[in-house]
């Protein structure tokens, strides 16, 4: 699937290129299943590079228009106190 992944110009390379793969991480929780650490490590880079939450929903919805996916429940689901020991999530779609 071809996904416009919402970027900045402000960033640099190395923080474009992790912003990218937080947002596949979110990809792969929908398509195959992504390790609950992998996800929680690509999140919380991606919020020293965007520490505005509002930039962070306006990112997530427009990648969420982009794909069908939903940012903010494969967050809610990784950061959730209540895991039950799961290390893979996997979410169906939107």
């Amino acid at each position: 699937m071809n996904i416009n992944i919402p970027i900045s110009l402000d960033w640099t390379k190395d923080e474009v290129i992790d912003v990218v793969q937080f947002f596949y991480c979110i990809e792969k929780a929908y398509e195959t299943g992504v390790d609950r650490q992998e996800v929680l490590q690509s999140y919380r880079r991606f919020k020293e590079i965007v520490p505005s939450k509002s930039e962070e929903k306006q990112l997530f919805r427009q990648f969420d228009q982009e794909s069908n996916y939903s940012c903010y429940q494969v967050v809610k689901e990784v950061t959730s106190k209540d895991v039950n020991g799961k290390q893979t999530i996997k979410l169906g779609t939107k």
